[in-house]
């Protein structure tokens, strides 16, 4: 996957670093007299990325900078990019780092923690890590993103600003799901959650997705997406039933195994027809009950994505275990 363009509305602009020696795929290291060259503040999502194989020095030394070349007090939105080492290093100091000085980021509304391409290092390989202590740390925060699933850790907590909630992961362990369901976010509108397979790590039950599906605890939540699944029609035989759906505006089951299957349990159950979008894309659907889904579906309005078909190319005399999910590895 591709690095952010942009976050909160916002272009995402790359950090000049000191000690990239000029080589960095992310942008040349231009010094330290690069103040007159930055945007405002306030007009970009600000990213800070190193090199992810030989940088010179630790992220922190750039982000040190950082907050002495921009004014922090006018920052919208924040990205941490890949930092050395990010497959067998900790981003631990990282978060310390950033928590230390919340305080200098009164503005902040969106922060994304771990973005990180493919060839800087696969989404399974990612070493996260406690980030609860973000959430604790920026209590104005309204978006809020994590890529990367390995010992990640996100224990319940209370945040009353939060619109938006992803965590991109290629195997999304049950014990971090279990932990957001035990949340508390009273203004969640977006919650978007990549479960991944089992092969990377993917350990959550449909029951331990229950909590979402009933929507008790998310009063506010409009758009759904439990995602990039192994078991994506078991989740859609679920979803079909769920107290949530009736007053969610977006559904989102694309990236993962969906079959006709899940398809058809989703046609049988409780009407779709109100909501704005359905998105079933990377999906194992046959023509006929694509065309079952636009004209059920499509022609009263709902904005179908049954783009990325993989029903061609999957072959189609083996078993269903030969299904694979959009992002894994």
């Amino acid at each position: 996957m591709s690095e952010l363009q942009e976050l909160s509305g916002l272009p995402v602009f790359d950090f000049p670093t000191e000690n990239e020696g000029g080589d960095s795929k992310r942008g040349k290291g231009r010094g330290k007299d690069t103040e007159a060259e930055l945007p405002a503040a306030g007009a970009v999502a600000w990213r800070i990325a190193m090199n992810a194989y030989d940088s010179e020095g630790p992220w922190e030394d750039e982000f040190a900078r950082f907050l002495t070349l921009v004014d922090t007090t006018e920052v919208r939105a924040f990205i941490v990019g890949v930092w050395p080492e990010a497959y067998e290093s900790s981003p631990e100091s990282i978060v310390k780092a950033l928590v230390d000085a919340a305080d200098r980021f009164p503005a902040l509304r969106s922060l994304y923690f771990g973005d990180i391409s493919g060839e800087e290092c696969e989404i399974s390989w990612i070493n996260q890590g406690a980030v609860s202590p973000l959430l604790e740390a920026f209590p104005q925060l309204e978006e809020f993103g994590v890529r990367g699933g390995q010992d990640l850790e996100l224990k319940p907590v209370r945040h009353e600003r939060l619109r938006s909630l992803s965590v991109e992961t290629g195997g999304l362990d049950a014990e971090v799901v279990r932990d957001i369901a035990a949340s508390d976010f009273p203004a969640l509108e977006i919650l978007d959650l990549w479960l991944g397979t089992s092969e990377y790590g993917a350990t959550a039950s449909l029951e331990d997705l229950e909590p979402f599906l009933t929507g008790v605890r998310l009063p506010k939540l409009r758009h759904l997406a439990l995602h990039n699944s192994d078991m994506q029609d078991r989740i859609a035989g679920a979803v079909a039933s769920a107290p949530v759906v009736a007053r969610l505006e977006v559904l989102d089951l694309s990236m993962g195994t969906l079959s006709d299957e899940g398809a058809q349990a989703l046609l049988e159950g409780q009407p779709l027809t109100h909501l704005k979008k359905l998105d079933l894309s990377h999906h194992y659907l046959t023509e006929a009950m694509e065309e079952r889904l636009r004209t059920t579906l499509g022609a009263e309005g709902v904005e179908l994505d049954l783009s990325d078909s993989q029903y061609e190319e999957w072959d189609q005399d083996g078993d269903w275990d030969s299904r694979y999910v959009s992002v894994g590895e």
